[in-house]
This record gives structure tokens, sequence and C-alpha cells, in this order.
């Protein structure tokens, strides 16, 4: 399944959609080049999934667990992965293994930016979301369903993005 999306703030809002279908333990994986959009969808689903506090990139911290704000109609908590700066490192699936992310995956969405081949192992079935950005800064978006019943949540997706949430 692939979405075109015209600027930033549509990638927020359709990652706000895809929230509407995700429950405690999700994983989505995104991956793309830099500026792609990552952090912008994952911001999108934190705002569907009502969660507390701003989401920001990670990527110094590796991860943050936002919680959900009952006010926003919050119902689970999102933990926000990135995992660039594994890369880097001998082991990173060590260092994955080290952060003990599997912990709470089955109470949160978790969100893993730049985790493709390091965090599948987590779960049995999950969502690997790749982002493009064109010339034009429009994105491409693919939905990759991996097991479970993504494909039939994946249908159900409205084939428009919303308005900015």
């Amino acid at each position: 399944m692939t979405r075109v999306l015209a600027t930033v703030e549509d990638t927020r809002a359709f990652g706000h959609s895809l929230a509407g279908m995700l429950r405690a333990g999700d994983l989505v994986v995104l991956s793309g080049p830099l500026g792609a959009g990552k952090t912008a969808l994952a911001q999108g689903i934190g705002a569907g999934l009502g969660v507390r506090g701003e989401v920001t990139s990670p990527t110094f911290v590796i991860a943050r667990v936002h919680r959900p704000d009952p006010a926003r109609g919050g119902r689970v908590p999102l933990v926000h992965v990135d995992a660039y700066r594994l890369g880097a490192v001998p082991d990173p699936r060590a260092e994955v293994d080290d952060l003990d992310l599997d912990t709470g995956v089955d109470e949160s969405v978790t969100v893993v930016e730049w985790g493709e081949g390091l965090v599948e192992q987590m779960v049995d079935a999950y969502l690997e979301v790749r982002i493009d950005r064109r010339d034009d800064e429009s994105r491409t978006v693919d939905l990759v369903a991996h097991g479970g019943d993504w494909e039939t949540r994946l249908a159900a997706l409205p084939a428009t993005v919303p308005p900015s949430a």
C-alpha cells in the first residue's frame, strides 16, 4: 500500500490516521533517508494515540516513553526509538537487546526509526513503513505488512490523508 503525502503536515496527519488502527503490542518500523519524515510520522502517531508531551526525535537518548494522556483520549503508551546511532556499533542487535524494548512491547505501541534489521525479532508480526522524500518535497510512504492481521487493518485505512490533525 502506497500513499503520496504532499507536505510534512500531511505526514503528521497520516501518522494520526495510522494511530487509529494501532494497539498495544504493535511494532512499527520506520525506514527512509535522513529528512524523509520518520519523526514527523511518529509525531502524528503520538498525537493520534493521545500521549503526553511533545514527540521529538530520540536520537541522543535512543528511546523515549510517552504515557497516554486521558485528557487527550490517550489509551496506550508510545515507545519511540531512534536506532540511528546503533548502526555504528559492532553488534547493533546486542545494543537493541540491552535497551530491553521487548519487556514493554506487549503494553505499548513501539515505533522504531532506523530499526530495519534490528528489531523485527521482538514480535511475530509488525508493520514496516518506508518513507522517501521526493525532489518536490512530497513523500512517498509504503506500508508493508509482516504477518498477523496487518493486511486487514491496512485495508481499513482511509484512501486519502485527512486534514492536518
